[in-house]
């Protein structure tokens, strides 16, 4: 099952409304993961360019980019970024895969 990392800035909305009403936000992290059948493995709040990141895993992409989606449409977020991680038995098959695939590519010229 892929896992995924999300990443996210609150609105100036939802940033206020934690400072007003502190709370635990994994929780409803972890049911979102859950109602699109996937799981939550890590939650953190973060200083920096993101407020929070989140570790999940999902049944497929297809599937994540749902759940990231409802996430995105629900207005709590000024940013929302999703990655697909690759695990290192599965980026070394990627790195096998284009060690012998032969395609021609040529960078561009200046």
């Amino acid at each position: 099952m892929p896992h995924v990392m999300l990443r996210w800035q609150y609105t100036a909305t939802s940033a206020k409304g934690l400072v007003e009403t502190p709370q635990d936000r994994a929780a409803p992290a972890a049911r979102l993961a859950e109602d699109f059948g996937g799981k939550l493995h890590d939650f953190y709040f973060s200083f920096g360019d993101f407020d929070g990141m989140a570790i999940c895993e999902y049944p497929d992409n297809a599937t994540a980019a749902a759940a990231a989606m409802a996430g995105a449409a629900s207005g709590a977020f000024a940013r929302f970024e999703t990655t697909i991680l690759l695990t290192p038995k599965e980026a070394e098959a990627a790195m096998h895969l284009a060690h012998k695939t032969k395609t021609g590519f040529k960078p561009p010229q200046a």
